[in-house]
């Protein structure tokens, strides 16, 4: 009992391990469905709207039966966080996102999103909400692991190297659909640097997000809905031919219903979650779990060519993760352990200001004693005039 009792215990404290694994493997179908998709020539502006409706009709009711009676009141501050993590977090940084891979590959995109934490590290520094302290060995982490992560990006980026040999399933027959690009083109890279950027930005909005308005599915929910008016709006003013609207029982559907209900309903909430708990860092952390997820599930699966620089590039970004979260690290157990001085200082304030209110408290009472005894000999020496 005592032994299940422990494990019981240690599963809840992984809890949000276990739930950014469970958001690296949902990315990872994402990106798979999103690649099928491109193959079949969908075009990608509708498939990000679909996605939006999808999500929206499967968390809202979610939202309004499960946090109902228990959402804080909402303002117009909390509108205009959701309206930008909408716009950041989903129009843009998924727009951006999708484009990069018809552009690249699956793998490409996947690798880049490890500079999210970087990104996210130089943002907050920008706007001083984070400290840099480079003379301290956090400082110089943190820095080093920015540079490393950029540097892993170049690579990625402007080499290519051979191709490596990955055993291949052919599970999904799709190769002569498949638009293989001959290399990384400019355009591309871009796309997936600012879809990084847009992702980053987003991450830091919802902290702020999860701070007023603690409720996840309906947070969820506002983001969704609101990302489905912004992507099917810019659908409808960029694809005029509404054939390209058309759902069938095929990997469009799928890939709109999976997108939707499962990376958006499901893996948003869970982000928020993360968020919330351990800080916008933390989410990011399990970047490089997604970039080996995609490397094999995309050459097994989809056939596609693995090339060494990409790898380089990825074990790059990954080192300046992992450099950016170890300074970060070092940091937190830095101000723990300030905090205890900091708590023993307050409490000791704290116990002088009552001690000095209370003897002001006493003096108050004797003077007040002193007033009443002089009024009490004023009364006896008149009633003793008024005798004589």
């Amino acid at each position: 009992m005592e032994c299940f009792r422990r494990f019981c215990n240690m599963i809840h404290g992984m809890k949000p391990v276990l739930a950014m694994v469970l958001v690296q493997i949902i990315s990872t179908g994402m990106t798979i469905s999103y690649k099928l998709a491109i193959n079949d020539e969908m075009n990608l502006r509708i498939l990000i709207a679909y996605r939006s409706i999808f999500a929206t009709l499967f968390i809202v009711p979610i939202a309004f039966f499960v946090e109902r009676g228990s959402r804080p009141k909402l303002t117009w501050t909390i509108l205009f966080q959701s309206f930008l993590c909408a716009l950041f977090g989903f129009t843009l940084s998924q727009n951006m996102y999708i484009a990069s891979m018809d552009m690249t590959n699956a793998t490409f995109p996947a690798a880049m999103t490890n500079l999210i934490p970087a990104i996210t590290f130089t943002m907050a520094v920008i706007f001083r909400l984070e400290s840099l302290r480079f003379k301290s060995l956090e400082g110089k982490l943190k820095v080093g692991g920015t540079a490393f992560g950029i540097g892993g990006a170049m690579f990625l980026t402007f080499y290519r190297g051979f191709e490596l040999p990955i055993w291949s399933s052919g599970l999904l027959h799709i190769e002569p659909q498949l638009k293989h690009v001959s290399g990384i083109t400019p355009l591309g890279a871009i796309l997936s640097i600012g879809s990084c950027v847009s992702y980053s930005i987003w991450l830091i909005i919802q902290t702020k997000l999860s701070q007023s308005y603690p409720c996840y599915y309906s947070s969820t929910a506002l983001i969704v809905s609101m990302a489905s008016i912004q992507s099917t709006g810019f659908a409808l003013c960029t694809v005029r031919d509404w054939s390209e609207w058309k759902l069938g029982w095929n990997v469009r559907l799928f890939s709109a219903i999976y997108s939707g209900v499962v990376a958006s309903g499901v893996m948003i909430t869970l982000i928020a979650w993360c968020v919330k708990v351990r800080g916008p860092l933390f989410a990011s952390v399990f970047s490089p779990l997604g970039l080996v997820l995609v490397a094999l599930t995309g050459s097994v699966l989809l056939n596609e060519k693995l090339h060494l620089g990409c790898v380089i590039g990825g074990v790059l970004i990954a080192i300046g993760l992992y450099f950016v979260l170890w300074g970060k690290a070092r940091e937190l157990k830095r101000l723990a352990r300030l905090m205890p001085v900091t708590n023993s200082t307050d409490s000791e304030a704290q116990s002088e200001a009552s001690t000095s209110n209370a003897n002001d408290d006493n003096n108050h009472a004797m003077i007040k004693n002193g007033e009443d005894k002089d009024d009490n000999n004023l009364a006896m020496i008149k009633n003793g005039e008024d005798a004589v």
